[in-house]
């Protein structure tokens, strides 16, 4: 794969745990770093599209919230304080390289509605078309769907399919997908390509680990819908901002999956 040459449509999904420090604190220095890539990315031509999860998170740090909630009320709460700051940050971040953000809060009941999602791709092109970067969660204060599973590791391929991304880039807090645990297994070895996600590969993605919400096998659930719409998908670490730029000379960065060729 190699996306150097042409305007290509981006879409960057950004983990609870890429944004935050083990203490829980928002990661101030790598989210500026991830704006400096992005908005690089957009001079270079790419359109870029931002599925952002760390809600919860930046809203307990907020709040000086030390244990994370359990029920759904505390957890829409935060979400709900969340959402404010890390808007705020990224505003503020992004407006440094003369990139406008634009934000859209999604549920999973819009984008199964027809009339709706046609509304939302709509709006979508036009905001890529004024030059935006649009940054995309879902609507935490109203919706539990991502709460308790999945960290918008589903959202995020959704997003992909149905602005026909030309590639998903998903940043985790492992390099990728191992054939086997490697907080547990020192010799388990990074899976750098998967030419199809099959029964083993889920096997292995269900024994990973991963500190986001629903673990390393929404990650693959969520790639599985996007390669099977035609869209490649690439899981990395978050640490590493700039591998973006090797991916897209396509070097071997993270896991690789490819996407099934439509017949």
């Amino acid at each position: 794969m190699n996306l150097e040459n042409g305007k290509k449509r981006i879409v960057v999904k950004i983990g609870t745990s890429t944004l935050t420090h083990k203490t829980g604190k928002t990661n101030i220095a790598r989210i500026a770093k991830i704006a400096s890539v992005l908005s690089d990315l957009k001079n270079e031509g790419h359109q870029i599209i931002l599925v952002s999860s760390g809600a919860i998170a930046v809203g307990m740090s907020r709040m000086r919230i030390t244990q994370k909630p359990k029920t759904a009320k505390e957890l829409q709460a935060a979400a709900a304080v969340g959402q404010c700051e890390l808007m705020f940050l990224y505003d503020r971040l992004f407006s440094e390289y003369d990139v406008v953000v634009s934000q859209l809060l999604l549920t999973f009941d819009e984008l199964e509605n027809p009339k709706s999602r046609a509304h939302l791709i709509d709006t979508f092109n036009q905001l890529l078309e004024y030059d935006c970067l649009p940054i995309i969660n879902e609507n935490d204060s109203v919706s539990v769907d991502e709460l308790f599973n999945g960290d918008n590791d589903y959202l995020s391929a959704t997003v992909a399919v149905f602005t026909d991304a030309d590639l998903l880039i998903m940043f985790t807090d492992t390099d990728g997908l191992y054939d086997g645990n490697p907080a547990e297994n020192p010799d388990a070895q990074l899976i750098e390509y998967v030419p199809e996600i099959d029964d083993k590969i889920k096997r292995i993605a269900g024994g990973a680990s991963s500190k986001g919400t629903g673990g390393f096998i929404t990650k693959i659930n969520a790639a599985e819908l996007a390669v099977n719409s035609g869209i490649p998908v690439v899981i990395t670490n978050g640490e590493r901002p700039t591998d973006i730029y090797g991916i897209l000379k396509g070097k071997n960065v993270g896991t690789y999956f490819e996407a099934r060729k439509n017949d």
